[in-house]
């Protein structure tokens, strides 16, 4: 359910860079990583309502999802986790969560601006 307020921000951020060109938002671009605690899909159906009667109307949402990796304790390698497992692939060694998959961010916003050219 927080994925509401969210996408509030999210239709805020997006507002603001079109006020500032003068323009509409086209696109969205986010980047949500797969251990972020966000679901693309509400954040989807939270944007078709919520962008109705902004500058964001019939602009499209596009997600770039990130898979987690783990970090390899012996080796340092990161790789991906598999089914039942924290085992390096490369060692053996224990894998450890990281960073990369809990990413959120507006990775950029496409705007349509007029020709302002006389």
């Amino acid at each position: 359910m927080h994925e509401g307020p969210v996408t509030e921000e999210i239709i805020r951020i997006a507002c603001e860079a079109a006020a500032e060109q003068k323009g509409r938002v086209t696109a969205i671009n986010l980047v949500v990583g797969e251990d972020s605690g966000f679901i693309g899909e509400s954040i989807q159906m939270y944007f078709d309502v919520l962008s109705e009667g902004t500058a964001c109307t019939g602009a499209r949402l596009h997600l770039e999802g990130v898979k987690p990796k783990l970090r390899c304790t012996r080796c340092g390698q990161l790789f991906y986790r598999r089914p039942f497992s924290f085992t390096c692939p490369a060692c053996g060694g224990d894998g450890r969560p990281t960073e990369i998959g809990k990413e959120f961010y507006v990775k950029n916003v496409e705007l349509e601006v007029p020709d302002t050219c006389i």
